[in-house]
């Protein structure tokens, strides 16, 4: 059993210390967090046993894991690895790798950090939103597997399993450029339809009294953090903005057969993106539904 920190108790690190207390991985769990009242709620509903400040926890810690917003978790992993014992181990959870495993490229302690993304959340955050089971089921990648320490990577792999995650390995780019498609650019889309909805329907009384479940279905996401999204965005912007012009280019096709009056050439789209099936049938299959 280990001293485990986790830097943000929110939906992401609140969600890991629930399993990782619950399958008994931890003989101390502690919280840091900048927020005081997040603070204080993560000690009081039992995420964490206690808070420290990032100097206090990484001096006694086995395992830290990083559940910030990537543009901050950019920032503190130099420092951190710089102030970390020689046997511990630090396990970034972002959205987003490229720029994260940049900034510790020549890092002196780069071998004791491991570059992770369990795929896997709400549209919720903070300390109250976590959830126990939240990775069971779920993918996780790891990156740049080979500048992690063998002592790093057995102790992550470890820790995902009981998690229940399930992992493969990607260079960075790869991850990055995959994850604009299937999970950042649904982010934008739903956004922006939250936006245009709101724009159009001043009268929320119409919204809801017309919306029904597909519309709530397809907007939810809206509902997720700017102070998590933004960053990834900006983080992922060079691949995100190929992912949107794609989907730009699908928006203009269908609206100008709407002009045309071209219901053949919709029907044909519509029955194009049926196509979708079998990869939703895939993904329901690697992670079921809770």
């Amino acid at each position: 059993m280990k001293t485990i920190t986790i830097i943000g108790t929110g939906l992401i690190g609140g969600s890991a210390a629930l399993d990782i207390r619950k399958a008994g991985f931890a003989t101390e769990l502690i919280g840091v967090e900048q927020n005081p009242a997040n603070a204080a709620q993560a000690v009081e509903i039992g995420l964490v046993d206690r808070v420290l400040s990032l100097q206090e926890a990484a001096a006694i810690s086995d395992l830290i894991l990083v559940a910030i917003p990537v543009t901050a978790i950019q920032k503190l992993l130099p420092s951190l690895l710089d102030i970390v014992p020689p046997q511990a181990v630090v396990i970034d959870l972002g959205s987003t790798k490229s720029l994260l495993c940049e900034a510790v490229k020549e890092h002196p302690n780069r071998a004791q950090f491991v570059a992770a993304h369990p795929i896997a959340g709400t549209e919720n955050s903070g300390p109250t939103a976590a959830l126990e089971g939240l990775y069971q089921g779920k993918m996780n990648i790891i990156c740049e597997k080979e500048l992690s320490s063998a002592h790093a990577l057995s102790m992550a792999e470890e820790l995902f399993s009981i998690l229940g995650l399930k992992t493969s390995y990607m260079q960075p780019e790869e991850h990055d450029k995959h994850v604009a498609y299937v999970s950042h650019l649904s982010h934008v889309s739903s956004f922006l339809l939250g936006l245009t909805v709101l724009d159009v329907e001043k009268d929320e009384r119409n919204i809801f009294t017309l919306a029904g479940s597909g519309f709530a279905s397809t907007v939810r996401l809206a509902k997720s953090s700017p102070d998590m999204w933004a960053p990834i965005f900006e983080q992922n912007a060079h691949f995100l903005s190929h992912a949107l012009a794609e989907y730009i280019k699908h928006l203009q096709q269908f609206h100008q057969c709407l002009l045309n009056g071209d219901t053949d050439q919709l029907y044909q789209m519509m029955q194009q993106a049926n196509q979708i099936r079998p990869v939703l049938d895939g993904i329901a299959q690697v992670s079921p539904v809770k």
